[in-house]
């Protein structure tokens, strides 16, 4: 049986159509493998788990826990017009800032904390020139 010469390229055409059946080898460019990325869905989930959105934990009236009256206060309410209150510890200084104008509607210069001993926060606020501070500590009777 003798091959003809038209044989020969038929089958080579077919080849070339459908392909030869055999992979070529992936060229590894990189030492190491790395795991393809496949795709993330976002989640769907079919039960929601809150039925309302929860209140913001850190109000006005829980940042402030109360001002402080000791003598060293006093003396920065007749000095520095500058009130002193003890203040949540998870609370930051524009927080309190913010907390100090709704409660006692007054506006605050600069906030200064210090954390103490104790664990609690003490918060210095300095009010603005319009204010002061000797009268918001009697409208607010710490004096």
């Amino acid at each position: 049986m003798a091959v003809q010469k038209g044989d020969k390229a038929k089958k080579a055409a077919g080849a070339l159509k459908k392909g030869s059946g055999r992979k070529a080898a992936k060229v590894h460019t990189k030492v190491h493998f790395y795991k393809p990325t496949t795709l993330q869905l976002p989640r769907a989930p079919n039960v929601i788990r809150k039925s309302a959105k929860g209140l913001p934990k850190m109000d006005a009236y829980s940042v402030i826990k109360y001002p402080l009256t000791t003598e060293s206060a006093m003396k920065k309410i007749e000095d520095n017009n500058t009130l002193v209150f003890i203040v949540d510890v998870k609370a930051n200084k524009r927080q309190i800032k913010d907390a100090v104008n709704k409660l006692y509607a007054i506006t605050a210069a600069k906030v200064n904390t210090l954390i103490r001993p104790d664990g609690a926060k003490k918060a210095y606020v300095r009010l603005t020139q319009d204010y002061d501070a000797l009268d918001v500590a009697n409208r607010i009777s710490i004096i």
